[in-house]
Order: C-alpha cells, then structure tokens, then sequence
C-alpha cells in the first residue's frame, strides 16, 4: 500500500517524526512517501493509497507556514481521495489552551471534507511532556499500520 505522508513543522519535530514514521512504514512493508516541501502535483504523482499527516501547531493553532500551501492546494482542488485511509499525528504544547493541537484538527477538517477517513484516533504529542516525540508516537504508528492492513 502506498502511503503518502506530508508534514508541517515549525521547529524541525513534526518532520523528524514524520522521517521515523516513514522508516517504520518501510520497514513493515509499506511503500511509504514523505516529502516535507510537497506539492499537489508530487503527491498526485506517488498516487497514494493511504495517508498520514504529521503537524505542529503554531502559536496561534494554525498550520505550519510550510504545510499551508498544499494545505490550500488541496481545499482549492479538493482531490479524489473519497474513502482512502487517513491519520493524524499532531504535536503542540498544551499550554496554549484552546488552540492545543489546532494544526491536527485543520487537517481532520480537511479529511472530512475530501472523505478521508480516519482509521484511528489522531495521536496528540505534548511537547510539554514529551522529549522522544518519535519513540512516542510508536504504538500509535503500529495500530494505524494494523488498521491500514484491516
């Protein structure tokens, strides 16, 4: 199955646990594709199966500015993605409050929109609490590659 993963980061961490995701997917068998600086067109082009989106939020519970151009890109066009697989891997500090995690829900929206569904949870990582965001996100990453496998 081929799993497109696209990643917005402010600090570098969401790309990082978007680069251990892709490995892990590999690793499992899955034809697993992340390029942080995606276009549309890339991403139509790998024709994906399935996919995942790792993002931080900003301070003010917005997007990344590197995710919000295919982010727009993909509201503008609203691709044939209907039925396809989808999580959610969100990081922000829950310090902020209301705006906790506001990247992830922009992208469970979107999902909504294009009729993506979301085969788990989306997994929230506190950067408040955690120091190994990528070791974190593991057992959430083996239960979405069980639930793709379903």
């Amino acid at each position: 199955m081929k799993v497109a993963i696209l990643s917005g980061s402010v600090y570098g961490t969401a790309e990082e646990v978007a680069r251990h995701a892709e490995k892990l997917l590999q690793d499992a068998g899955f034809q697993a594709w992340h390029n942080p600086r995606a276009s549309l067109a890339d991403v139509q082009a790998f024709a994906p199966q399935a996919f995942l989106v790792v993002t931080a939020t900003t301070g003010m519970g917005e997007l990344p500015d590197n995710l919000q151009p295919l982010y727009f890109a993909i509201r503008d066009h609203l691709p044939a993605w209907s039925g396809l697989p989808g999580g959610v891997i969100a990081l922000g500090d829950a310090s902020y409050g209301d705006t906790y995690c506001g990247g992830g829900e922009l992208v469970r929206e979107l999902y909504a929109e294009l009729g993506v569904r979301e085969v788990l949870a989306m997994l929230r990582l506190d950067a408040s609490e955690s120091v190994t965001p990528e070791t974190d996100a593991e057992p959430w990453l083996a239960e979405f590659m069980a639930a793709l496998n379903a």
